[in-house]
């Protein structure tokens, strides 16, 4: 699996930068996760500051286009996506301990 940058906009305000990217693989389209591990390893980040929105393969391509926001440290990350962007991408939330009450 091959990740090129397409674009990157700084946003100051946020602490972080969105990144629009594409994704070469030879397989079916990669799973979320390892895409997000695979782009924070190519920023020299860490995965938990790496929120992956979208990913949009074309049918019968090896090509996918996607969308993530990387955040200076993870707790902007905590403070600024949705719970359910957070659960997507395997972010647990401060407080959370991963188990039901």
């Amino acid at each position: 699996m091959e990740i090129d940058i397409i674009k990157e906009d700084d946003n100051p305000m946020l602490h972080r930068t969105d990144v629009r990217f594409e994704v070469r693989h030879d397989e079916a389209t990669p799973s979320r996760l390892s895409v997000r591990d695979s782009l924070a390893a190519k920023l020299n980040k860490d995965a938990e500051e790496v929120v992956v929105h979208e990913l949009d393969t074309k049918f019968g391509m090896r090509k996918t286009v996607g969308y993530a926001k990387v955040y200076d440290a993870p707790e902007f990350a905590r403070e600024v996506e949705q719970d359910h962007m957070l659960e997507r991408n395997k972010i647990v939330a401060d407080g959370e301990s991963g188990e039901e009450a």
